[in-house]
């Protein structure tokens, strides 16, 4: 994810429900692999720049002030690209439910959260070599 900067807050104050990144993606980044997960909602509001947001729906421009929510288990995979050539900055809020996985409908890859730490390996469960 070269590109993308993360500032974890949400670790900063304890948070252990939830958490909180304030994330800078540089031109022509991209914030992660377009992914959906099984038990963690999430939630992003953009604060600068003209992100798009990339759905199974489509793509869609957005800009400072709108938010996108992604609800657990739909299996709507989501990714935001900034092709623009200024930064974008967002708020990314996210829950830390145990036992959450993560498809990637673009790529064979599949990601198991197990003690706090993602776990990836092929959709078939086979570990990448």
């Amino acid at each position: 994810m070269a590109g993308r900067e993360k500032r974890v807050l949400g670790d900063l104050f304890g948070l252990t429900n939830f958490g909180v990144n304030l994330t800078r993606l540089a031109p022509d980044s991209v914030s992660a692999l377009r992914h959906a997960h099984t038990r963690q909602d999430e939630f992003i509001y953009v604060l600068q720049g003209y992100p798009t947001l990339h759905t199974d729906e489509g793509r869609t421009r957005l800009s400072p002030g709108m938010c996108a929510g992604f609800k657990a288990g739909t299996g709507n995979g989501h990714c935001l690209r900034n092709d623009t050539q200024e930064d974008v900055v967002y708020l990314e809020i996210g829950d830390r439910t145990a036992g959450d996985e993560a498809t990637y409908p673009d790529d064979d890859l599949k990601a198991s959260l197990a003690d706090g730490k993602w776990e990836f390996t092929r959709k078939d469960g086979t570990p990448y070599s």
